[in-house]
């Protein structure tokens, strides 16, 4: 009968597995036959990845999965079984373990999965492995919104070509030109006007002035 110690740390480890299961995605797989340079390499890009790859045990498994309401994982809880769970890109474990199943289909297969709380076939896994990195998504996303952006500069930048911002400029000195002679006509119509009768005032004496001369022989 297993000690008390054995028991509290087996209780540990059902803990544990009940907290990674509750992870946003997680893969279960069959490594048997994996050679160990072909582990190595797997474990290298599930780190690059910020994925953690573990060997379970399937009859703490069983404890763990219950705990959290995963009862439909029962029956692949047999054999050799690693699991793969991400908290932060939920496509990373399905799309690197699919790609090692891939290629060595021989000894490396995937079982199930889940994924927000929901348990996943190994087809519906396969499935969402095809869809691109989150890195690529959110690009992809982020490409979207600006495409109106990009298209609305684009327009603008033909509408200067065409000389749509010159014209506007061009017509405002061309008003203030047209405006500068009807100011200068109207000064200078009231200048000849105010000047006339000074004229007309100037000449008069003149014309007595003529005539004094011819009356004095008269006389």
């Amino acid at each position: 009968m297993p000690s008390e110690s054995v028991l509290k740390e087996k209780q540990k480890i059902v803990e544990q597995m009940t907290e990674k299961l509750k992870s946003q995605s997680g893969v279960f797989v069959n490594y048997s036959g994996i050679s160990v340079v072909d582990d190595t390499a797997l474990r290298v890009k599930m780190r690059e990845a910020n994925v953690d790859y573990k060997v379970i045990k399937n009859t703490l498994m069983r404890f763990a999965i219950k705990n959290v309401g995963f009862d439909e994982l029962d029956p692949i809880l047999n054999g050799t079984t690693a699991l793969a769970i991400s908290t932060d890109d939920p496509i990373a474990p399905a799309r690197i373990i699919k790609e090692h199943a891939d290629k060595f289909n021989d000894y490396f297969e995937i079982k199930a999965g889940f994924m927000d709380g929901k348990v996943l076939s190994a087809d519906e896994v396969k499935a969402i492995a095809s869809i691109p990195a989150l890195p690529i998504l959110q690009a992809q996303f982020l490409g979207t919104l600006l495409a109106p952006i990009a298209s609305l500069a684009v327009v603008l930048k033909a509408a200067a070509e065409k000389g749509g911002a010159l014209d506007v400029e061009v017509e405002a000195p061309a008003e203030a030109t047209e405006a500068v002679p009807a100011e200068a006509e109207a000064t200078a119509a009231a200048e000849t006007e105010e000047a006339a009768p000074v004229e007309a005032e100037e000449a008069a004496p003149a014309e007595d002035a003529s005539e004094a001369p011819e009356q004095a022989p008269a006389e």
